[in-house]
């Protein structure tokens, strides 16, 4: 027991050394801007605006000691965890550092972590892990990157709906998190300010659209002109130059060529009216409503919704900008974090 104490960090040096975190982020230093050129080499999808754009949201929403304390005076969080479970975390990788919260949460609780990172996103949590250790040697003790993930007391597991069956059945018996596929969608009213339509556009085509808080459905109203946001989208024009995202739109559109199905495009993305609220990359699926009926008798399951944009929720441009408390799936991590 000892021993274990003489380890542990306590809450006030782990908040120290988080808001020295976001300023390093911040500072943007040569040992980082190296790593975010590995990791997009590793991935090509981490365009460099769009990691730069993850990392400075990190910094600000999550790292910022103002923020940090606002959101843990809500828990009961012991000063010093004299006796840490082991957690295991798998993480993601569709856009740059998307499990960082779940790893934030168990470092603040003071639980140890093991860490299995998405092969997409391996070298941005790495470097994290490490600065962290060389400031402070100790936090060794509390993480380190761990491919089996055995023999841990919880776990985090976030994946695809076929891996989310997986995990289900090898962690049943712990105490755990188990995501899976989610998106987002959006409710226009046909009265949006173009400034209101170009916040829009970021919620729909940051990150490739590649995110859970990534728009890929839109409900307008009957008789909706998408004239001014097809022109609106082609702010991300410069994305028909990726390889990848336009080998997805030539595909989808090809696709709709062939089966003679009625779409519109800006030659950026593809608009198609669909029920399904989920798109492939490069596409955007629309339906109706009749704005004189409440929209939420048509709103999809929530089961898969992981946030809805627009009147009633999160304002347009503020999608990809989550806070501390913006759990995924709804499911307070931090309580779970604590409970153990």
């Amino acid at each position: 027991m000892l021993q274990i104490y003489n380890e542990a960090l306590k809450l006030s040096q782990r908040l120290a050394l988080l808001q020295q975190l976001g300023w390093h982020l911040l500072k943007n230093d040569l040992e980082l801007q190296s790593a975010k050129e590995n990791a997009n080499r590793q991935n090509s999808w981490f365009e460099p605006p769009f990691t730069d754009l993850a990392i400075n949201n990190i910094a600000t929403e999550f790292l910022d000691a103002e923020k940090l304390e606002n959101w843990i005076s809500a828990y009961d969080i012991p000063k010093i965890q004299v006796t840490p479970k082991t957690v295991g975390l798998t993480m993601a990788g569709n856009i740059p550092l998307v499990g960082f919260h779940d790893w934030l949460t168990i470092f603040i609780s003071g639980h140890k972590q093991r860490i299995k990172p998405s092969s997409k996103d391996e070298i941005l949590i790495s470097h994290i892990i490490q600065t962290l250790v060389k400031w402070e040697p100790a936090v060794a003790n509390f993480m380190k990157i761990d491919y089996t993930l055995k023999g841990c007391d919880a776990y985090i597991a976030t994946g695809s709906n076929n891996s989310s069956r997986y995990f289900e059945y090898y962690f049943a018996k712990y105490p755990h998190i188990i995501r899976k596929n989610r998106t987002s969608l959006a409710v226009l009213s046909g009265k949006e300010t173009p400034e209101m339509l170009e916040a829009l556009a970021d919620d729909i085509l940051l990150f490739f659209g590649l995110g859970c808080r990534s728009v890929s459905k839109l409900m307008v109203p009957e008789n909706y002109n998408f004239e001014m946001l097809l022109k609106t989208l082609k702010k991300y024009e410069w994305m028909k130059d990726h390889h990848k995202f336009r080998n997805n739109f030539d595909y989808n559109l090809s696709l709709h060529l062939l089966n003679n199905q009625f779409y519109m495009t800006n030659d950026v993305v593809l608009l198609i009216e669909k029920e399904s609220l989920f798109s492939p990359i490069s596409q955007i699926n629309y339906t109706f409503y009749n704005p004189l009926q409440a929209v939420n008798v048509a709103l999809p399951s929530e089961d898969s919704l992981q946030c809805m944009c627009g009147e009633g929720g999160v304002p347009f441009g503020q999608a990809q900008r989550p806070s501390l408390s913006d759990y995924a799936d709804g499911v307070d991590t931090m309580q779970f974090a604590c409970s153990l």
